[in-house]
């Protein structure tokens, strides 16, 4: 046998072997999100991130915008952006996506006052996004000069007229160079009353839907049947790149559908992982996380 056969005989017996060791769960790992910013007892975002469990962090909220208001972040604890303080948060920022962590600024949430009042207020929005905290340019960027990955839609009040417009006019930045990702977190029951036509344009690309405080399509105690009929009906019926269960991270983090871990692990994940789809899990919040140790417990299985 001449070498240059030798050689290719032990190329070929390495990717024989490559075949046999690698995980066939491989293909089906996810990625854990989480809500940071709601709390000022959850660590800052730099301790976040450097915890290596999350793959996403969503900062959240901007809870005042639209019809021509001047837009509010409200990050509780951690900072004040009236009085500026919010800007070393950005050097935070960078150093999460440095870890190859996506950081999106969450939109909207339990408590606020938002809404779009038309197609151009779709644009207006887009464009004190695009320059405030994505690749625009401002001179009041809350954040500072940090340029977040995308944009997360956590809508649960008001009207569900002309979200759909502000997807459209936000994916518009993405000839300008930088992906600006759009991430949602819609109810579990379908559609969505105020996200739906949003998502129906299909320019999401990562759905984190809420199981929780909804009952009927949200896991119960000794009932999976709910939440698996749920998610198949988002899985085959909007257009995401990735799809993720989203949960309470502890009992108290919210009214109803917290999973307990080894139910987590041992009952629900395996069949969601048959979905193409399946991205993952995201939960509320990081405060509750860290009472919990809920995401420490589930990551080897995600």
């Amino acid at each position: 046998m001449t070498n240059i056969n030798l050689v290719k005989h032990v190329i070929y017996f390495l990717l024989l072997l490559s075949c046999f060791f690698t995980k066939p769960s491989d293909a089906s790992r996810g990625g854990i999100a989480i809500y940071w910013g709601q709390n000022g007892n959850e660590g800052n975002l730099s301790a976040t991130c450097a915890t290596g469990r999350y793959a996403y962090v969503n900062v959240a909220f901007l809870v005042k915008f639209g019809n021509g208001q001047t837009p509010e972040l409200n990050l509780a604890g951690h900072c004040n952006p009236a009085a500026n303080t919010c800007t070393r948060i950005g050097s935070q920022v960078k150093d999460c996506q440095s870890r190859g962590i996506k950081v999106m600024l969450s939109l909207g949430g339990g408590i606020g006052n938002y809404s779009i009042g038309s197609r151009e207020d779709a644009k207006v929005v887009a464009n004190y996004l695009w320059n405030n905290f994505l690749g625009g340019k401002s001179s009041s960027r809350p954040l500072g000069d940090a340029v977040l990955d995308g944009i997360d839609f956590n809508i649960e009040l008001g009207s569900p007229q002309h979200w759909d417009d502000l997807a459209r006019s936000l994916s518009k930045f993405n000839h300008r160079g930088r992906k600006v990702y759009l991430t949602g977190a819609p109810q579990c029951p379908f559609p969505d009353r105020l996200m739906g036509t949003a998502l129906n344009t299909k320019l999401f690309d990562y759905v984190w839907i809420q199981f929780y405080n909804n009952p009927p399509c949200s896991y119960t105690s000794g009932n999976t049947q709910n939440l698996f009929d749920s998610w198949n009906k988002w899985t085959t019926s909007i257009t995401a790149q990735k799809i993720f269960l989203g949960l309470p991270a502890a009992p108290e983090a919210a009214g109803s559908g917290y999973i307990p871990p080894d139910v987590l692990t041992s009952q629900i994940l395996p069949l969601l992982k048959k979905s193409t789809k399946y991205g993952g899990v995201m939960l509320w919040s990081k405060f509750w996380d860290d009472k919990n140790g809920y995401s420490s417990s589930i990551l080897a299985s995600v």
